[in-house]
């Protein structure tokens, strides 16, 4: 779905719900991990028409990909801080003005009417009129790549990658995702392109502009494709699986990746924590037309003992580099979730190189761009694990960007590396001895 508000309707027709329930799925976004997509399911949001609750989740995301510059205006006008319901209310209303250009009268008219709707907030409507007031006097800049991340996030980028490179990272914040597709038959790649109006990336993802329901688009129901941003669909690649093989996909919901191993023609278990998520699995399965065994366990202590030819670890973590599709995690994370989410990467890598049959394959994959939970995890996994060597991986290997290429054969995928943007990823190939 776009985060651009509905096309051929004035925003100052979109009624007082609409607004409200983006209030609510902010506070949901904004209220730890996961929220974003907790609160998609807010009743609040369901209970609306298709246009409003386009516009509502427009709103949301305009905002939060805007969220440090908008708080930094705020900031310049408060001398106090407001109830936080407040706060996400100018936030909104800040959002509605200068990112889905509504008209002036009707962003503030509806920041106050929300307001008053708010119990115990009644007096900050003045606050509220005021301060949208004097930004609309005075627009702001919401561009500043130096503001778009939080501070101790950008800082962590400056340290890794340089100067440059954060702010090329940061400028992606605000950037609206395109829809990345993978296809059951890379050999339909130009018929495909035509049909969903793409264009192909190295490594055979379609790219579309298409917006509106997936089940709408062609060849949906047929199974022909499905939605894998382009940097998730380079790691299954590189386990270069061959048919006939036995492959395992630990942490493997949603099941990209677990389609591309069994559309590649392996024999693919895949194992996840999440009996839920592997509902979903089992129905992408069914609408392709492939086959997998669906495992529901922690694959850090799964019993079974069978080893593989190829495992593909797509580890849980930060997700510090999905902030195109969910900038939430920007704002949701906390300094401390790197250091604990290490240790449980470090554990289940031990458990995937129990899997690895001798000479088999390896890969380890996390959608982070914190080097904790790649590049020093890999080194210290190899430092423990005897047997187990690096397998290199070739520059432009598996649709990889070239700039992505590490002296030591792995790939830091930054967002800006494939022209419109892509999930940061760090990917490291290893062979079992």
């Amino acid at each position: 779905m776009s985060d651009q508000a509905p096309q051929n309707t004035p925003n100052d027709a979109v009624g007082l719900p609409a607004r409200a329930a983006a209030l609510d799925l902010l506070a949901a976004a904004l209220g730890g991990r996961a929220g974003m997509d907790e609160g998609l399911s807010h009743p609040a949001l369901a209970a609306l028409d298709g246009r409003d609750r386009a516009f509502a989740r427009a709103l949301v995301m305009a905002t939060l990909r805007h969220l440090g510059p908008i708080d930094a205006a705020l900031q310049s006008r408060l001398k106090k801080a407001p109830p936080d319901r407040v706060v996400q209310i100018l936030r909104l209303g800040v959002a509605q003005v200068f990112l889905l250009k509504t008209p002036a009268h009707a962003a503030v008219a509806t920041s106050v009417d929300l307001v008053a709707r708010e119990k115990g907030a009644q007096m900050f409507k003045g606050l509220v009129n005021a301060v949208l007031r004097g930004l609309i006097r005075e627009p702001p800049e919401l561009a500043d790549p130096d503001l778009l991340a939080p501070s101790w996030l950008y800082a962590r980028w400056r340290a890794a990658f340089g100067e440059d490179e954060a702010r090329r990272i940061a400028a992606v914040i605000m950037q609206e995702a395109a829809t990345d597709l993978s296809l059951r038959d890379p050999t339909r790649s130009d018929a495909l392109s035509v049909e969903l109006e793409a264009h192909s990336l190295p490594g055979g993802t379609l790219r579309t502009s298409r917006r509106g329901d997936l089940a709408t688009w062609p060849e949906f129901a047929e199974g022909a494709w499905w939605v894998q941003d382009a940097s998730a669909a380079i790691p299954a690649r590189l386990l270069a699986v061959q048919p006939g093989e036995a492959a395992l996909d630990l942490c493997a919901a949603p099941g990209g990746k677990t389609l591309q191993l069994a559309a590649a023609g392996a024999d693919v278990t895949a194992i996840d924590r999440a009996p839920a998520r592997l509902k979903r699995l089992a129905e992408n399965l069914a609408r392709t037309g492939l086959a997998a065994e669906s495992v529901a366990a922690d694959a850090a202590t799964w019993p079974d003992r069978r080893t593989f030819d190829a495992v593909l670890l797509d580890a849980p973590c930060s997700a510090t580099g999905t902030f195109r599709r969910h900038p939430d995690v920007l704002w949701a994370a906390k300094p401390s979730d790197v250091a604990g989410l290490a240790a449980v990467q470090s554990k289940l890598l031990d458990a995937a190189a129990r899997r690895t049959r001798p000479g088999g394959r390896l890969v380890y994959c996390v959608c982070s761009l914190e080097p904790e939970e790649g590049e020093g995890q890999v080194a210290a996994f190899l430092a423990r694990t005897p047997g187990v060597t690096l397998y290199p991986i070739a520059e432009g290997e598996g649709g990889s960007p070239p700039a992505s290429l590490r002296p030591d054969g792995t790939l830091r995928i930054l967002p800006h590396q494939i022209e419109g943007g892509t999930d940061g990823f760090y990917v490291a190939r290893f062979r079992q001895a």
